[in-house]
């Protein structure tokens, strides 16, 4: 009965940790004043990486970043504008594997007041228990180039568990994206 008690709170520990995971990464051109652009346009998805979302998500993903942008002074137009910007996503399909050990058993003895020499013997034994758990791993990599020169000045990338239901999509993708843009140089104004 114990056992089954760590192995539940080692399934609910990871189930934790699983969830709220998102590993968030950003790289920008140091040289460059973020301040000094005010406007920018969505370039599109690379290499069709949208094909794999249905228009909802693709919804949440749009929106979430034109409040980002938006909360720091940008504002989207459809040409002339100082940022392009892409977007990128990848799913993959994942499996974690986790290990549980469990000791049992063990006695012996080492003298009257535990020290010295002693003679005993003792038995141990131990249980491995292993577990698989099949989920998907989403990529989000948002491009930012300057328009003018056509270099790139800002990139982030996000990777999370894929949530399945969409209520949880409706409120991770804004969440984590939120997070993306806590990296990008500007901060939101007040």
């Amino acid at each position: 009965m114990k056992t089954y008690f760590n192995q539940l709170q080692l399934c609910l520990v990871l189930l934790i940790t699983t969830i709220g995971f998102a590993q968030i990464k950003s790289d920008y051109d140091k040289s460059i004043d973020f301040s000094a652009f005010k406007t920018y346009t969505f370039a599109g998805w690379e290499k069709d990486s949208d094909k794999i979302l249905n228009d909802f998500d693709k919804k949440r993903i749009t929106d979430a970043m034109q409040s980002e942008l938006s909360s720091r002074g940008l504002n989207m137009v459809s040409d002339n504008a100082d940022l392009a910007i892409t977007l990128y996503v990848v799913v993959n399909q994942k499996t974690s594997t986790t290990a549980y050990t469990d000791f049992n058993g063990g006695m012996g003895y080492g003298g009257r007041w535990g020290w010295g020499y002693g003679m005993g013997m003792g038995t141990v034994s131990a249980t491995t228990s292993y577990s698989e758990n099949d989920y998907q791993e989403g990529t989000f990599v948002v491009d930012m180039y300057d328009a003018g020169t056509k270099k790139l000045v800002w990139q982030g990338i996000i990777t999370s568990v894929v949530k399945e239901k969409a209520e949880k999509r409706d409120k991770s993708i804004p969440k984590k994206i939120g997070k993306l843009m806590k990296e990008y140089p500007v901060k939101p104004l007040k």
